[in-house]
């Protein structure tokens, strides 16, 4: 059995588990799911865009995270209120298209004008201009998209169509401390899917996950590889933790109470709130809530 190295002497454990197979709408929570080099398998596979082929959030189109998806018997199945659910093989695609994610072209395949008509319909009550037409499509599997080699220290890692990079890992112990502070200023608790991270840790203090550089998970049996989960970069959060996650209305409380103690000054004094990773070894390996491992603490400048 694999074993974690002797410098990384705070242990963890997986307390969540959290795909969103098309992104910024619901996520998944999942028992196991298998790490990839870009990440957990299915996580930001799908993307809506605009006539130009640029991505669509939360943040012009909040009625997204009222999408609901289902993975059931090889299918994607998305749910919406109001509308007939939609059936997506996860091995199909249709015609190549080329897709823009913040500054990244990449090479995508269009999901057809069933998908597209589905979404449209549902998101453009409410569009603003030029988001009332849409397009689903889905990453290309050939394609190799990098992350910033300005946080990865230059080594190239991978992700698909999330912001940046593979993973996004939080704390429970940090959404616990926010609830803390939301209930003294007379708001009510929030739950984790505001924030939608990839693996939430148990066992730590709040925000430990901005002091670890390395996450650690040793192989359940004899000649599993070693899962090496580096953290790069603290996630600047925009106003999406702000849109509640069963009604698609929005606020400012959350907002509010994380510009009163987490201004980042690693980023100039943007508000943070979790840490993105990069996969440094351990593809194809299967991660499991309740999973334990152990961190290495880091040095930040």
């Amino acid at each position: 059995m694999s074993t974690v190295p002797d410098h990384a002497d705070q242990p963890f454990h997986i307390d969540q588990l959290w795909v969103y197979p098309v992104k910024s709408c619901a996520g998944v929570r999942l028992p196991r799911a298998t790490l990839l080099d870009t990440g957990l398998e299915w996580d930001r596979s799908w993307m809506v865009v605009d006539a130009q082929g640029d991505f669509v959030s939360q943040r012009e189109l909040p009625r997204m995270v009222l999408i609901q998806p289902q993975f059931r018997l090889g299918q994607l199945v998305l749910r919406a209120p109001g509308m007939l659910t939609l059936h997506l093989q996860l091995d199909a695609a249709e015609a190549p298209a080329r897709v823009r994610v913040w500054d990244d072209e990449v090479d995508a395949y269009d999901m057809g004008d069933v998908a597209a008509q589905w979404f449209s319909d549902f998101l453009s009550p409410g569009a603003p201009a030029g988001l009332q037409r849409l397009r689903l499509v889905r990453f290309d599997p050939e394609a190799r998209r990098v992350s910033s080699l300005k946080w990865t220290g230059g080594v190239p890692a991978h992700v698909q169509f999330g912001d940046g990079y593979a993973l996004l890992v939080a704390s429970t112990a940090a959404l616990d401390d926010l609830n803390i502070r939301l209930a003294r200023a007379g708001e009510p608790a929030v739950d984790m899917r505001r924030f939608r991270p990839n693996i939430v840790l148990g066992g730590v203090e709040a925000h430990d996950e901005d002091r670890f550089s390395d996450l650690y998970l040793p192989g359940h049996a004899a000649g599993d590889a070693m899962v090496h989960l580096q953290l790069v970069k603290p996630c600047v959060r925009c106003p999406i933790p702000d849109v509640h996650p069963d009604t698609a209305t929005t606020g400012h409380a959350v907002g509010d109470a994380l510009r009163t103690y987490r201004a980042d000054q690693r980023l100039n004094g943007a508000i943070t709130f979790g840490m993105n990773a990069v996969v440094r070894a351990g593809a194809e390996t299967v991660l499991a809530e309740g999973q334990a491992g152990a961190a290495a603490w880091g040095v930040w400048d």
